[in-house]
């Protein structure tokens, strides 16, 4: 049996040690060993081979325009959307198209291989929509790339965000997004949950909803999208994006509504290094970090990703498209710092954060999309400890990255990393 590559020797994320085989760009085979011809074969000597990192919640339409036209001085979420207003008349779509994909490379190197961005629709030009639309074209080959039609500035309160939404859906985004919260009113946010949920049920289309990206205990609309996922049986295609006023709710009410997000199969993804870093600019001592309530939503069974949210951007100064820095950080905050959790933080970067894009042929079994990461790590646990270089990012069957292993790096015992699994293995 001939394969187009093998991938010899790599630890997968249940400590198994095999080869994996690819052809037309499927995975055709994962054995112990695999005696075949391949047109090429990439020995990874004991590393973990992971599937590749998926980012359920980004902003592309923004990224990379750090500084442009100028800084978030008081580092609140509110002033970066206020910059976003400066910056969005002065956007080209040569320009938007440019950054965006400078990112997707940066991306692809770090073996993030799918994205789902919301793109501003207060915009009557639709530019970022178009120039997004076009760079997921581009892609398509080697990254994953989902549109959420996003009304930044409230879809009631802009008064052409609703007309402009419905259109970027009618040119093909993907996916139905809104920002209750930032209503003018309690009631219209509610309205618009309502409203946008029904443009997704009557489209077939998924749900994204920045939800409840606040302070304030009092903002509930997660509530209001629970209800109507279920009433419009949407189960399973909806996602509350931040929740970060369930870090403020009074625990009695918490414990009412993570029930109903359950029952209606509604996921969560927080975003640790936005959330921590908007949140609570105006508290003083206790200082509030912001993230939701993380383990809780675990255990009453939710499923939760995280998200990167933000890179060089107005609302972030830092990120480096590595989603092993998002859930390196999300552990620390949301304090998942057994190896249980420790693992189901990695699996929150990878198949769970690919279970909430809905993506089809997602992960490392004979049949799926082949596409796979190898880190310089031993296991996922070591992975997020490490951050560790990715030393080959394969898309869809195709080398896409490579790296040179760095051997300098020492383990505890004193041995390359590389140098002490090949040992164990022996």
């Amino acid at each position: 049996m001939e394969f187009d590559l093998i991938v010899k020797g790599g630890t997968l994320a249940d400590s198994r040690v095999a080869d994996i085989g690819i052809r037309g760009g499927r995975i055709a085979a994962i054995e112990p060993r695999l005696e075949a011809e391949a047109g090429e074969v990439i020995d990874a000597a004991g590393d973990l081979v992971a599937p590749p990192f998926v980012d359920p919640h980004f902003h592309m339409d923004a990224t990379l325009s750090y500084g442009t036209p100028r800084i978030n001085a008081s580092g609140t979420l509110l002033e970066g959307i206020g910059l976003w207003g400066e910056l969005k008349p002065l956007l080209t779509h040569e320009a938007v198209k440019e950054r965006a994909l400078a990112y997707c490379d940066w991306a692809v190197s770090m073996g993030l291989l799918a994205i789902r961005t919301h793109v501003d629709t207060c915009d009557d030009r639709l530019l970022a929509v178009e120039a997004l639309l076009d760079v997921k074209k581009t892609v398509a080959p080697y990254l994953d790339l989902q549109l959420v039609a996003f009304p930044q500035d409230g879809f009631y309160r802009d008064p052409t965000a609703r007309e402009n939404t419905i259109r970027a859906l009618d040119m093909g985004v993907d996916v139905v997004g809104g920002i209750p919260h930032f209503e003018r009113t309690m009631e219209d946010g509610r309205r618009s949950v309502t409203e946008l949920c029904e443009i997704a049920a009557e489209r077939g289309l998924r749900v994204d909803m920045h939800c409840d990206e606040t302070d304030d205990p009092l903002s509930r609309h997660i509530e209001q999208l629970a209800y109507e996922t279920k009433r419009l049986g949407l189960n399973g295609k909806v996602n509350g994006s931040h929740l970060t006023s369930m870090h403020s709710m009074d625990n009695y009410y918490v414990s009412k509504l993570l029930p109903l997000m359950a029952e209606a199969e509604v996921s969560a993804v927080p975003n640790p290094l936005i959330n921590i870093v908007l949140q609570g600019r105006h508290d003083t001592y206790p200082k509030r970090r912001g993230m939701t309530r993380v383990p809780e939503m675990l255990k009453a069974g939710i499923r939760v990703g995280f998200g990167q949210d933000c890179v060089l951007d107005p609302w972030y100064s830092l990120g480096t498209a590595d989603m092993l820095d998002v859930a390196f950080m999300g552990l620390h905050v949301a304090q998942m710092t057994s190896p249980a959790d420790m693992r189901r933080c990695f699996d929150m970067v990878t198949t769970d954060n690919a279970a909430i894009m809905g993506l089809e042929g997602y992960g490392l079994e004979v049949g799926n999309v082949a596409s796979l990461v190898i880190l310089d790590a031993g296991n996922p646990i070591e992975a997020l400890r490490l951050r560790p270089d990715r030393l080959c990012v394969v898309s869809k069957g195709k080398v896409v990255s490579r790296k040179k292993r760095n051997d300098s790096r020492l383990s505890i015992d004193g041995r390359p990393p590389s140098v002490r699994r090949r040992h164990a293995a022996h």
